[in-house]
């Protein structure tokens, strides 16, 4: 990616609508759009590049740990099942389920945690997006604005909440996430 339109993403703080421009990601809005607004693509540069299928990963401890703390968090915001999927398929695309911090020159922007929320997109100071249940929290207010996201393909209810660049790739770790939900969600 060239500087310059490097530099002119970073000015793109959130998502674009059609009839309007928020500053902020979909969760942070005080303002809703108009009702007949539709989320349009914005091209900004994600932190997790698709590497080919990735479906599945081994996790360890600290990964476990953050599906269960993603699962609580669901549960907690009175969401179902599906939600807790669709926030851990994306958490495994974004981070793989590490709650990252900044990683200097690997860092995309600013993009932290375990969903690379950004805290120049109006997601949280960077001690609440590497809080696990304040960034799935996060997460899910965005999911429950989206129109329809529990019926949807999952990789568009992700794409519509965090506008990757690779608006495709969450797609790969909807059997994993399923399969985690299952094992975790009665535990």
């Amino acid at each position: 990616m060239n500087t310059i339109f490097r530099k002119s993403m970073l000015s793109v703080a959130g998502l674009a609508f059609a009839g309007g421009v928020f500053a902020g990601p979909i969760a942070a809005h005080a303002a809703t759009p108009a009702v007949d607004a539709k989320p349009v693509a914005v091209a900004v540069q994600s932190a997790s590049k698709p590497q080919g299928d990735q479906s599945h990963i081994t996790l360890n401890d600290e990964q476990t740990a953050n599906v269960k703390a993603i699962i609580a968090a669901t549960k907690k915001a009175g969401l179902p099942e599906r939600a807790a999927v669709i926030s851990i398929a994306t958490s495994l695309q974004e981070s793989k389920l590490e709650n990252l911090g900044h990683l200097g020159d690997m860092n995309d922007h600013d993009s932290l945690g375990l969903f690379q929320q950004r805290p120049s997109s109006g997601w949280g100071t960077p001690e609440q997006i590497t809080d696990p249940e304040y960034s799935t929290t996060a997460f899910l207010k965005g999911l429950k604005q989206v129109d329809g996201w529990q019926d949807m393909p999952l990789t568009d209810a992700a794409q519509t909440v965090q506008v990757s660049a690779y608006p495709d790739a969450y797609a790969q770790w909807e059997q994993q996430a399923t399969d985690l939900v299952g094992q975790y969600w009665n535990s």
